[in-house]
């Protein structure tokens, strides 16, 4: 199976492990929830998905690569303790609480998650002594003698050994005690999570021409030439931030992460040649309606791989237009349910200063941000919606100093001006909408340039949520076969909902 294959099957039986009884304990017994082990090739996304997992199902997340442990830190350190039997006391072996386990009653404390994902990565790369120990915490979930709270699920992974010299198949025994899910590299599964992720267009586009370099593991004569999925993510965060500073992207940083010479080489000089399309292009100006009808000659007259790079580019400018109207957008929805609280709460007391209330909120929404961030559930939402409503209320509370009080009607106006600042993100995410697809018509007409397009667009989470929320007749005209739920939701109707007038 593909990775996402193998992340709906671990969210399948995280939500089974988690289920209850009618009394509330698990439905499963914990000792019978066996431990999912993920086995595949390095660097297509093992840990990333289980990250994922913890963070959609709002539960903890602790990580521990086996390679690093020996027995004493996975099982604890031997002390003596003096206990007393039929009247005598003897000296008795005891155990510190293992490292990992202990990690999980930290992650507990600190952020409140009584339920959560232990991941233990590496598992058939622990040595010899810690064997016997890993087959006995895969049965009972106990290192030495302390165990896995109740309520955290072990989900395991590891290489063949094909891929790494120092794993190891398991025995029977072994096999016997876990939820085996096989994960094979996978192009078209790893470019719907590229086009979700913000990862750079160049790395897509030429994924898109060149399949065969997305996975790629040879052995030479100087040695193995490799490329993995992980390698292209983080090629693409290394491009973004090199350009972001202007710095050179050349074949010599490409090759730290592609690390086979004869594909960084290939990439290197589409590279080059993306760059010159993105110059002459001008995406961002096709976007702002701007362009002139030049542009759309050239597209029309360009052979079909600098096509294909056009739409990566025009796909990738217009994904960012929209994901700041999404990302806005929810951080409204956060913030309303919370001042609509506060207000009913003065009203309730009959008070008219609104300081301390304020203050309290926004003491929470940084609760909120450090225990996300601790337990690692801070998405990017929920960090855009922590972030806006700190700077909200911190806004109010600047409008209440200057007049000596603060007062609800304070708080309102600052809201108002999130409010004014989501209306504007959505007017510009509509027009860049229509304005890319009338160009991409243009230039394109109903080839597979403009199927490419549609296809991305639909692939990206924060691009179909907009339009989810926002209609556009023309995504609707090329893509009509897809069925949508409330296409053209009002953006009056929708800021109106979140009023906070008496309701």
């Amino acid at each position: 199976m593909d990775i996402q294959q193998a992340k709906q099957q671990i969210k399948y039986t995280m939500q089974a492990y988690f289920a209850k009884d009618e009394f509330g304990g698990y439905a499963l017994p914990p000792q019978r929830q066996r431990p999912i082990f993920l086995l595949g090739a390095p660097g297509i996304g093992k840990t990333a998905i289980v990250e994922q997992i913890a963070q959609e199902l709002e539960v903890g997340f602790v990580s521990y690569s086996m390679t690093h442990h020996t027995r004493q830190s996975a099982l604890g350190l031997p002390f003596i303790a003096q206990k007393e039997y039929g009247g005598k006391t003897y000296d008795v072996s005891e155990y510190t609480m293992s490292e990992i386990i202990a990690a999980v009653y930290d992650a507990i404390e600190q952020t409140g998650h009584r339920e959560g994902i232990l991941f233990l990565d590496e598992i058939n790369c622990v040595s010899e002594t810690l064997t016997p120990a890993m087959l006995q915490f895969l049965q009972y979930k106990v290192f030495g003698r302390h165990k896995v709270p109740e309520g955290w699920i072990v989900v395991t992974a590891g290489n063949p050994p094909e891929y790494n010299r120092t794993a190891r198949d398991f025995d029977l025994a072994t096999w016997d005690r876990l939820k085996r899910l096989d994960v094979e590299p996978d192009f078209q599964a790893w470019r719907d999570y590229a086009l979700g992720h913000g990862v750079h267009p160049a790395v897509i586009t030429y994924l898109d021409v060149e399949q065969d370099h997305f996975y790629h593991l040879e052995t030479t004569p100087d040695g193995k030439e490799f490329v993995t999925a992980r390698g292209w993510d983080d090629l693409s965060s290394a491009i973004r931030l090199y350009e972001a500073q202007d710095l050179p992207v050349d074949e010599v940083l490409i090759g730290q992460y592609v690390q086979a010479p004869q594909i960084a080489k290939r990439f290197a000089v589409y590279y080059d040649l993306f760059t010159k399309y993105r110059a002459d292009y001008q995406v961002d100006r096709v976007l702002a309606g701007t362009a002139g009808p030049e542009v759309v000659e050239r597209a029309q007259a360009a052979p079909f791989d600098e096509r294909v790079s056009v739409v990566g580019l025009l796909s990738d400018a217009l994904a960012g237009v929209l994901r700041e109207a999404v990302l806005e957008e929810g951080a409204v929805e956060f913030a309303h349910p919370r001042l609509a609280a506060m207000r009913d709460k003065l009203e309730a007391a009959g008070a008219a200063d609104a300081t301390e209330e304020v203050r309290a909120q926004e003491a929470e929404v940084r609760r909120l941000l450090r225990t996300d961030r601790a337990s690692g559930l801070l998405s990017e939402q929920k960090y855009r919606s922590y972030e806006r409503a700190i700077d909200m209320l911190q806004q109010a509370q600047h409008l209440g100093a200057q007049t000596g009080a603060l007062t609800f009607d304070q708080v309102k106006e600052a809201f108002s001006k999130m409010l004014g600042g989501l209306e504007s993100r959505v007017e510009q995410g509509e027009q860049a909408l229509d304005r890319a697809l009338a160009f991409a018509e243009q230039a394109f007409g109903e080839g597979q340039e403009m199927l490419l397009l549609i296809t991305d667009l639909s692939a990206n989470r924060y691009s179909m949520a907009f339009v989810n929320a926002h209609g556009s007749e023309r995504f609707f005209k090329h893509n009509s076969a897809l069925l949508f739920g409330d296409r053209g939701a009002d953006l009056a109707a929708r800021i109106k909902q979140t009023a906070l007038d008496e309701e």
